[in-house]
């Protein structure tokens, strides 16, 4: 192709100078006449050569190339081989011009040529030319497209070859201390480790043990000591200016001694050691033996009966009722302990207490002793007031919420027309002197205004001290910058630089002043906290009393879900299996549950005993019908100490549960189901059945009144109670 694409150029060009100014008809030459024009204008020709070369030198090649390939397409032009509808007609139509005489007449008399010679001439002639023709004609059709001939700039013309850039080790280096810290490896300065006008102390040499410290080089222990400066975080160096670090905890000798096998090809950790069989004695399962029998022993098991605090069959105004019952034990428990009653004259007399001792030295002790013994009032004083608030906080919102609960329970007996439950709950008021409530309510306003003032001033003060200091240090440190800063404008080297850098540290801030205690918020706070958690000086006192003498709506006026549910209660009954050392010993006799689910057994079971009392259990099941028996809970009794006889135990309530899914289709709630009291289904609850067994356990006493007890020296002492 490269050969063929210089042969068209040649061509290209002979065709450009062959052609003149106005185009002439085509006509045969022989060879002595082209030989003589190329003779007699031979100079002319290269002179226009020469031109022509001159003006295609200031173009493009892209521009030569593209002229001589559409000057070739002009001169002969063909496509797949066969010539188009103009050169087929152009063939057949066109007129040739007849060649001149005089013309043929002068060159025949140049040249001398005879007749046969001329026809010799013109053949050669004719086949040179159609053998060039031909020659172009394969070129043109092997060249389809102008831009084959095109040669561009290509991606070569645009790459620029330069060397590798190489930086030097030095200039990397001074880059890199720019924006990176290296610590160094030479040896700290103890002055530097060590606070100001602090000497180091060796506990080695005051007689102190230290241990062996874990070995590190010398150059790693340099390293991050420069590192610990550089981050002034001086408190990782010690009394004697090193690190702080723990004794090495590497023993040089192994604590656990090496185990050889003495069967080979077994590891020692695997290996059996056989042990003779030991036949356990009866002396650990029976009370006595057989020949030193001294009597029988006997376990009283009073079951009294049981309450469910939630049942599957609980109607909504039972739950209602549960609960409220509930929240009126935990009023009468803590009405019986009084807590707030005795935290408050605790702190009367502490607070009585320290205003003698500041007045007149103490009743009876010295005024140095009353003196020392006044932050330990204070302290005390502080512990009691919370501990008094917190009390006074839990009754008013237990008193809140047994009367939230209580007008649920009338709205819902409103809304449902009928009423499940004859609870009936009443407020006793009790009326107070309003001026001396009064006095009292803002005496100990004020006192607790006092005390914590007195508290607020204590706390700034220390925030003061803490401040001062912190201040100092802060100009200290400001101060020192300043003259860092001074020293390096003056120096610009780089090596100070980067000492200076290092000790500069990060930017402090100044420390904030404490705040001063306001008078006005604390007592603000005080009298809030006062309305939420105390009675408001004037306001009665409200005495609740829980009482189960009102009426319970007959069946017939119920709806038919209500009646439904009743049915469904009456059909069920409770009875108790009594499990010793997980033996079924004696069970209770099948009670009805009643409307308000209770059940009353008040049965003893008198438990004369052979064997270690290692258990003791209840197992409570519910009926219902004839065949239906489900297991709801099982209770573990503890076993009674030996000084607990009958006659003399407290009944006891333990609670239990059970985590079976009961639904119903009546107005019974169920049991893992989620129910809700409101209209739109909101504020959903799920409730488990569960309940309390009242019991007592205890030793019974024989016919002279003699306990019917295992001796001391025989009871089993390993079983955990």
């Amino acid at each position: 192709m490269r050969e063929k694409l210089k042969a068209a150029r040649s061509k290209a060009e002979t065709t450009l100078l062959e052609e003149g100014p106005s185009p002439q008809p085509r006509r045969l030459k022989s060879i002595r006449e082209r030989k003589t024009e190329v003779r007699l204008d031979k100079a002319s020709d290269n002179d226009k050569f020469r031109e022509m070369q001159e003006d295609e030198s200031h173009l493009p090649s892209k521009i030569k190339f593209r002229d001589s390939v559409k000057k070739l397409k002009q001169k002969s032009t063909f496509q797949n081989d066969f010539p188009s509808a103009e050169e087929a007609y152009n063939f057949f139509t066109f007129n040739f011009d007849p060649e001149p005489e005089n013309i043929k007449a002068g060159a025949r008399k140049m040249n001398g040529l005879n007749e046969e010679e001329e026809a010799e001439e013109e053949c050669v002639e004719t086949h040179e030319d159609e053998q060039e023709e031909a020659e172009m004609d394969e070129d043109v059709r092997l060249v389809k497209d102008d831009d084959l001939f095109v040669i561009g700039q290509t991606a070569e013309d645009f790459l620029v070859m330069k060397p590798a850039d190489c930086e030097s080790y030095s200039e990397q280096l001074k880059k890199e201390k720019e924006f990176l810290f290296t610590p160094s490896m030479l040896a700290v300065p103890a002055s530097e480790k060590m606070p100001r006008n602090m000497q180091p102390r060796y506990l080695e040499d005051e007689g102190l043990y230290t241990g062996e410290r874990p070995f590190v080089s010398q150059s790693n222990q340099n390293i991050l000591e420069n590192r610990i400066l550089r981050q002034e975080q001086v408190k990782w160096f010690g009394d004697d200016g090193k690190i702080l670090a723990l004794p090495n905890p590497i023993k040089q000798s192994s604590t656990r001694p090496p185990i050889f096998s003495l069967e080979e090809g077994i590891a020692p950790e695997l290996e059996t050691v056989y042990r003779k069989a030991i036949k356990m004695t009866a002396a650990n399962q029976y009370l006595v033996g057989p020949g030193d029998f001294q009597g029988p022993f006997q376990l009283d098991i009073d079951i009294s009966g049981l309450i469910f605090t939630h049942h599957p069959c609980f109607s909504r105004e039972h739950v209602l009722a549960a609960k409220l019952a509930q929240l009126y034990d935990q009023y009468l428990a803590r009405k019986q302990k009084n807590l707030t009653k005795l935290l408050t004259d605790k702190l009367h007399a502490l607070r009585n207490a320290v205003q003698c001792s500041i007045d007149g030295g103490g009743a009876g002790f010295p005024r140095p002793v009353a003196q020392q013994s006044m932050p330990e009032y204070k302290i005390e004083i502080r512990q009691t007031r919370r501990l008094r608030d917190a009390e006074q906080e839990k009754d008013r919102m237990l008193l809140k919420t047994i009367i939230k609960v209580w007008k649920q329970i009338k709205s819902l007996r409103d809304f449902q027309k009928f009423t499940n439950t004859p609870m009936k709950l009443y407020l006793r008021k009790e009326e107070v002197d309003q001026r001396l409530d009064e006095k009292a309510y803002e005496g100990e306003i004020q006192a607790e205004i006092n005390e914590l003032l007195e508290e607020c001033m204590e706390e700034y003060e220390k925030q003061m001290e803490e401040y001062k200091t912190e201040l100092q240090e802060w100009k200290s440190w400001k101060k020192t910058q300043k003259s860092k800063k001074k020293k390096k404008k003056k120096d610009i080297n780089e090596e100070e630089e980067l000492v200076e850098d290092c000790d500069l540290g990060e930017e402090r801030v100044k420390p904030i002043p404490p705040k001063m205690p306001n008078s006005l918020e604390i007592e603000q706070q005080v009298r809030e906290k006062a309305d939420n958690c105390r009675r408001k000086p004037g306001e009665p006192a409200l005495i609740p009393e829980l009482v189960l003498s009102g009426g319970i709506t007959p069946t017939e006026l119920c709806p038919r879900a209500e009646v439904l549910r009743r049915e469904d209660v009456k059909k069920r009954s409770a009875f108790i299996k009594v499990l010793f050392n997980s033996k079924e010993v004696s069970r209770t006799v099948t009670r009805p549950i009643s409307s308000d689910f209770r059940v009353h057994f008040g049965q003893i079971f008198n438990l004369q005993i052979f064997n270690w009392p290692e258990s003791l259990k209840l197992q409570i099941y519910e009926t219902m019908g004839v065949s239906s028996t489900t297991l709801l809970a099982e209770v573990f009794v503890p076993v009674p100490e030996t000084t607990i006889l009958t006659g003399s135990a407290p009944m006891e309530e333990i609670e239990f549960s059970s985590n079976q899914r009961v639904m119903l289709d009546h107005e019974g709630v169920g049991s893992d189901v989620s129910f809700s009291f409101e209209a739109d289904g909101s504020n959903k609850m799920t409730l488990m059945t569960s309940g309390k067994v009242s019991n007592s356990v205890s030793w019974a006493v024989g016919e002279k009144g003699i306990p019917l007890i295992p001796p001391i020296s025989q009871q089993n002492t390993g079983i955990p109670r």
